[in-house]
């Protein structure tokens, strides 16, 4: 998508009209995360006149004006007066959240931070979700254009709150009628993040489901706030997605990784992983298994358009990734303890998984012997 001419961007944005060196910007979830990347970023940058910080507790940003409230509070609204421009970044995709409680969290601040900006008078609004809504699906195309249609669905971890996410954003324009509102779905996301996908790679062998056939498409966080930057700066608007050009094939990952596979019949992994979440052993659903299964590959055209770039690549994303994870241990996406990890490592993922899966069997005979 090209950007907008610049004598259209300085009639929408009402500090490049009083001669002011940018515009004013509000970051939710400004203190940790993404969240507080982009606000250090975006308080350095001579094309951005001022920076309020939106969060349940102060970050670390001093240049930036603090506000601190929880994004469900009605009176953020009185907190956005002045903003050109509001970038939601405070979402709770924490693996071990209760899932209720973050769909609670995750759907309401949403819902309040689009319906307070556009009653500050706020023009644009930047959300972001993640190329997971696309789902992961064998029959997808390599890659995936951002306008291919949104096939997920809510069996993977905080993906069903994304595709809500980006249903309020559709219909906000229409509610809010003078509103724009530009959603990033980003890949992978690696750098600090913990994730189902970034765990993955903490595993003694990469469990690979026979007859699958993963691509991996990377994220660096740093490379996400260089394109959240570009979409405050208006040279993107739309559904854009986010990530490092190409992709890896498992062979690939597996090769730069080092880390040697452990094959599982579709049903084994599937089953095996639906039980052990289902009776809390893990906190990950099995849905999250098809993202490690079946490609979501995204071009990211529309920001190549626009003259970005991403500076990281998969293979350097992934090699980052790999360090951060050092020393970690994960066994169907359950971290485990040093004494735990030792006999996974000896046993292997699948021996582990399986023998979780015995686990389950042995409680459920117990529980109907009582």
């Amino acid at each position: 998508m090209s950007s907008p001419d610049p004598q259209v961007r300085a009639a929408r944005n009402p500090s490049t009209r009083s001669g002011g060196r940018g515009p004013v910007v509000a970051v939710t979830g400004a203190a940790s995360g993404v969240g507080a990347l982009l606000t250090e970023r975006l308080a350095a940058s001579d094309e951005i006149k001022q920076v309020l910080a939106i969060d349940e507790r102060r970050g670390e940003c001093a240049s930036a004006t603090w506000h601190i409230l929880d994004v469900r509070d009605p009176a953020i609204a009185e907190k956005l007066r002045g903003a050109d421009v509001v970038v939601h970044l405070a979402l709770d995709l924490d693996l071990e959240t209760d899932p209720a409680a973050r769909t609670a969290y995750n759907v309401r601040g949403t819902q309040t931070v689009l319906t307070a900006a556009a009653a500050a008078g706020v023009h644009r609004v930047v959300l972001c979700t993640s190329a997971m809504v696309y789902g992961a699906l064998e029959d997808n195309e390599l890659p995936l254009s951002e306008d291919a249609e949104l096939r997920a669905t809510a069996e993977a971890t905080g993906v069903g709150d994304l595709l809500e996410v980006e249903r309020l954003a559709r219909r906000a324009p229409r509610a809010h009628p003078g509103l724009n509102v530009t959603v990033l779905r980003p890949a992978t996301l690696v750098g600090g993040t913990d994730t189902a996908l970034t765990r993955y790679f903490e595993s003694p062998r990469l469990l690979v489901v026979a007859g699958s056939r993963p691509a991996w498409q990377f994220c660096h966080v740093e490379d996400l706030c260089s394109a959240l930057e570009y979409a405050v700066l208006e040279k993107v608007e739309g559904e854009l997605a986010v990530g490092c050009d190409g992709w890896l094939e498992q062979e690939e990952v597996e090769e730069l990784s080092g880390i040697r596979r452990m094959e599982l019949p579709s049903a084994v992994a599937l089953g095996a992983a639906a039980r052990l979440h289902r009776i809390g052993l893990t906190p990950s659903p099995a849905g999250d298994l098809a993202y490690t299964m079946y490609p979501w590959v995204v071009s990211v055209s529309r920001l190549h358009d626009a003259g970005w770039r991403p500076q990281w690549t998969n293979e350097e994303v992934l090699a980052e990734l790999l360090e951060e994870v050092a020393g970690r241990h994960t066994v169907a996406g359950r971290r485990l303890g040093r004494k735990d990890a030792t006999a996974a490592g000896a046993a292997g993922a699948t021996v582990a998984l399986l023998g979780a899966a015995a686990v389950v069997r042995r409680a459920r005979k117990a529980r109907r012997r009582i």
